[in-house]
């Protein structure tokens, strides 16, 4: 598949500044557990937190396909600024783009999308992860209000974020039908950051417990209608789950690059070790995977902006460069052999980064069962 020329400028421009003002600090954000605000303003700008955004409301008017090349590029410079800003774009965006009214759209989606705010997406329970419709979190109508009361795990940017959509249980006795989306400002009274999680990678971007504590929000904050929470989640993790293969693919190709600029460069038995086919056949098949992963990605995002459905071909994307990265991270490690396990080297740390991507937005388990779904 070939990018037009705006689509490749595009990637070169969000290139280009994620080489100088990600990938140089990462290391440094991964330490300190630090959230960079000023990265994200610099990526606000460039327009990343609205690509599939019109631009009647403040974005970029562009499609999945751009989304995804925008995301790998991040992602390449620091992992845990490509999750915080692909959990905006999609699935908070995405939701009120196809659900929000006019209303909801000038009051959230605006702000979003020009990085004034940041998106939180509130699914997962501590006693709920794959099986969505099992959700405890309730929120009962009282007057012109819904007053929420749950909690809501492993919730990226639950605590630097500033918009949520949070699916909770409207009718008990419904099932999947009785589940409904709602946005909450992160400032309302009630919505309580728990703890924070002390994660293996990724530390740039806060991961947290969300205690919801009699949190009231108006009745006008409901997104679609009653009922129709589990439809408008589910729809939303197809789109999150590009975004999640895009990241796996631009941290993957991270490690990749820099484990082939070190085999080049570092001599044993009088060659440089790229030249030893057990190194030289490693990285071959790094790269291979790498480009297979890119393509399906770019596949199942051709097919969403085509209008088509793409739950297999997204399942498909997000399963392989997942479950890549981690192998190309491994063989990163191997090639730069003791250095490659130490954090002055940046494989360790993306080894690290990449292992959740086989988790959140679906495990690789959930997207076999969609696959298998579709045979």
């Amino acid at each position: 598949m070939l990018l037009t020329q705006d689509q490749e400028m595009i990637r070169d421009a969000v290139r280009d500044f994620t080489q100088t003002e990600l990938w140089p600090h990462a290391a440094a954000w991964d330490k300190a557990h630090h959230f960079p605000v000023e990265a994200h303003q610099g990526l606000a700008a460039l327009g990343a937190y609205g690509i599939c955004v019109p631009e009647e409301f403040g974005g970029a008017n562009l499609d999945y396909l751009t989304l995804a090349l925008v995301i790998e590029e991040i992602a390449a410079g620091d992992g845990g600024t490509s999750t915080a800003i692909s959990v905006t774009n999609c699935p908070v965006n995405a939701i009120l783009m196809r659900y929000g009214n006019a209303a909801q759209k000038k009051q959230w989606l605006t702000p979003l999308a020009q990085g004034q705010m940041l998106g939180v997406f509130c699914l997962t329970e501590p006693h709920v992860g794959s099986d969505a419709s099992s959700l405890r979190t309730t929120a009962v109508k009282e007057g012109d209000e819904y007053v929420i009361n749950g909690v809501k795990q492993f919730i990226t940017s639950g605590k630097n974020g500033h918009a949520a959509v949070v699916i909770a249980v409207t009718d008990k006795g419904a099932g999947k039908k009785g589940m409904s989306a709602f946005m909450v400002p992160t400032s309302a009274p009630g919505y309580v950051v728990a703890r924070l999680e002390d994660k293996l990678g990724q530390n740039s971007s806060d991961t947290a417990q969300i205690n919801f504590d009699n949190c009231r929000i108006p009745a006008e904050n409901l997104i679609g209608a009653e009922g129709e929470g589990y439809k408008i989640a589910l729809g939303a993790l197809e789109g999150g789950r590009i975004g999640i293969a895009a990241q796996s693919v631009g941290m993957a190709r991270s490690a990749f690059e820099f484990a082939v600029q070190y085999a080049k460069e570092r001599q044993s038995f009088g060659t440089a070790i790229f030249n030893h086919q057990a190194v030289g056949f490693r990285l071959a098949d790094c790269a291979t995977k790498l480009e297979a992963a890119r393509q399906l990605i770019w596949h199942a995002a051709s097919l969403r902006d085509a209008g088509l459905p793409c739950l297999k071909e997204a399942a498909m994307a997000k399963l392989f460069a997942s479950e890549m990265a981690e192998q190309v991270c491994s063989a990163a490690i191997q090639t730069l052999g003791g250095y490659g396990y130490v954090s002055d080297f940046p494989v360790e740390r993306i080894y690290r980064d990449v292992r959740v991507c086989q988790i959140y937005e679906g495990t690789s388990d959930v997207q076999k069962i969609i696959i298998q779904r579709a045979l």
